[in-house]
């Protein structure tokens, strides 16, 4: 990974980063937590020698990423000293560019939100005026940073609708907004903010945030319904994107082939079906439509568990949760499987996916990018 100071990428420009195996030690520091970790103990978990654990951890120390958290008590030797991350030695901003409504948080090297701002936003609007707002977010939650912090941001994650191009941040054919086929927006969001830049798609965002919080091992799926509806895939300790960033298209399967037009273009999609019962207040139909996809999905790809979030979700949680749960039980039942997949509830509306947008810059500080920029999680 690059971790020059380039506004075309994420990253940091931080010296004692730019080798693999001070990430692999920051991250057991993140890992640890306040009660910290000692030398030896990286040593032994990184594989590493001790010298070479004790030139990282000086380096950490001398950048102001880590400190020492105590002493253990002594078993015949020299105490050992813990150290420990420290978390405002940095900062990441995340974005959720949704369709009418612009998400930003402000999260420190453990992942924690220090920042939450809601800006409305209209994504047809002219690019000019949806850069501005996305700029005067990133400057709104940077000067909300703890002021006793030296508030250096390594960067921002853009997270919004697809299909989109993650490795170069160039937009495709955004379903209901085609005008940004084409457009260079992890460039041009670099270009407003002074800040490198990473742009995935929302549900994408989302799954490696959850991923990362939960330090979940299981492969999922997470279902966004919000002003659209898509997927994101955790799925063999990886966010799964597919070669074109296509993987998680969930909301354009065609369930009815007669159905209401969907805003892609087609009809009967899981999306404009979820969308038009929930418009209608029939949430027990919504409910049952997104449950027929779930279940379609836990069947291809035999997953562990689904995970609903987004704001038409969070309106009546208990009524989705339930309604998912019982299609997918259902099946279950009518293919001799004696458990069925858990269905649970993300939580915080729209927010998880402005917090997977953080982790976008940060997970790769921590050595959680495989080499084709897939996060490990």
């Amino acid at each position: 990974m690059n971790r020059s100071n380039s506004r075309r990428g994420g990253g940091a420009n931080l010296p004692a980063l730019r080798h693999h195996n001070a990430s692999l030690v920051l991250d057991l520091l993140r890992v640890a937590g306040e009660q910290g970790i000692s030398r030896l103990e990286l040593a032994e978990r990184t594989g590493l020698t001790p010298q070479a654990v004790s030139k990282i951890t000086a380096r950490l120390r001398a950048e102001g990423l880590a400190a020492e958290a105590g002493r253990l008590a002594s078993t015949g030797g020299k105490p050992r000293t813990v150290l420990r991350l420290v978390p405002d030695a940095g900062y990441a901003v995340g974005l959720h560019l949704d369709r009418d409504e612009l998400t930003a948080v402000l999260a420190d090297l453990a992942g924690t939100t220090v920042a939450t701002r809601t800006f409305p936003l209209d994504l047809g609007a002219p690019a000019a005026e949806v850069l501005a707002t996305a700029a005067h977010a990133v400057q709104t939650v940077r000067e909300e940073a703890p002021r006793t912090a030296p508030r250096q941001v390594f960067g921002v994650g853009a997270a919004l609708p697809g299909p989109l191009d993650h490795r170069s941040g160039v937009l495709h054919r955004v379903t209901g907004f085609p005008q940004w086929d084409g457009y260079p927006l992890r460039d041009a969001l670099a270009e407003h903010t002074g800040l490198p830049v990473v742009v995935d798609k929302d549900t994408n965002a989302a799954a490696l945030g959850l991923a990362l919080r939960e330090r979940a091992e299981a492969d999922f799926a997470y279902l966004h319904l919000g002003t659209g509806l898509g997927a994101g895939l955790v799925l063999g300790g990886a966010v799964h994107r597919g070669a074109r960033t296509g993987a998680g298209e969930f909301g354009h399967q065609t369930l009815q082939l007669d159905g209401p037009r969907c805003g892609c273009g087609g009809r009967g999609c899981i999306e404009a079906l979820c969308l038009t019962a929930d418009a209608r207040g029939d949430i027990a139909e919504a409910a049952r439509v997104l449950g027929a996809g779930a279940a379609n999905l836990v069947g291809l790809l035999d997953i562990d568990r689904v995970v609903l979030g987004g704001r038409t979700v969070a309106a009546h949680e208990d009524a989705y949760v339930s309604g998912v749960r019982a299609v997918i039980e259902e099946r279950a039942r009518r293919e001799g499987v004696t458990a069925a997949v858990p269905v649970t509830v993300a939580g915080g509306g729209d927010r998880p996916v402005a917090e997977g947008a953080a982790q976008l810059v940060l997970a790769p500080l921590f050595g959680r990018a495989g080499e084709d920029g897939g996060e490990r999680v």
